[in-house]
């Protein structure tokens, strides 16, 4: 026979094992050229600039009439 508990793990018990897998937000910072919030070291989806220079091209939405 394999490794089978003896007894069930209680919820107290499991709780305190899984304490520590809380999910936790990303953290934002702004971006220096316009100000809206962006993930850490990436580029910024509002306005395309990462490290101070233009990197993507942001196209604007279509006007519909």
């Amino acid at each position: 026979m394999g490794a089978l508990p003896k007894r069930r793990v209680s919820k107290a018990r499991q709780g305190k094992r899984q304490s520590h897998l809380e999910m936790a937000m990303p953290s934002l910072d702004l971006c220096p050229q316009c100000h809206s919030p962006k993930l850490s070291h990436r580029v910024c989806p509002t306005c395309g600039t990462y490290g101070g220079r233009q990197v993507v091209e942001i196209k604007s939405p279509k006007k519909k009439g």
